[in-house]
């Protein structure tokens, strides 16, 4: 049974975001998705998926503003996440993983 959905957000969906999602998916109380803001971005983020998260995680002050330029309705009453984490790791970077871990335990009982 799924308890938490999470939704991953950064700027083109690719190495934060991709590297959240594989680690947390593995959680069978998680369901995880992923969205960048930029029009490059490999998913881009849309109200659907603001919609059907209960915790939404982004990954610099950027993306937090981003969103609440494009999507203030559909943010209301969800819970809205900054990690500061910046670009400058590759996909499942070992550091990136611990800092991912450490950040979100705060906000999920089941992550060890």
């Amino acid at each position: 049974m799924i308890d938490i959905k999470l939704l991953f957000i950064c700027s083109r969906n690719k190495w934060r975001r991709l590297t959240a999602e594989k680690i947390f998916e593995q959680y069978h109380s998680l369901e995880v998705r992923s969205a960048g803001t930029e029009e490059g971005a490999r998913i881009k983020v849309t109200a659907g998926h603001i919609g059907w998260a209960d915790l939404i995680f982004v990954m610099e002050k950027k993306h937090e503003r981003r969103l609440n330029e494009k999507f203030r309705q559909e943010l209301i009453g969800k819970q809205l996440i900054r990690l500061d984490i910046p670009d400058e790791y590759r996909f499942m970077d070992a550091e990136l993983i611990e800092i991912l871990k450490s950040r979100i335990s705060e906000y999920i009982n089941s992550i060890e």
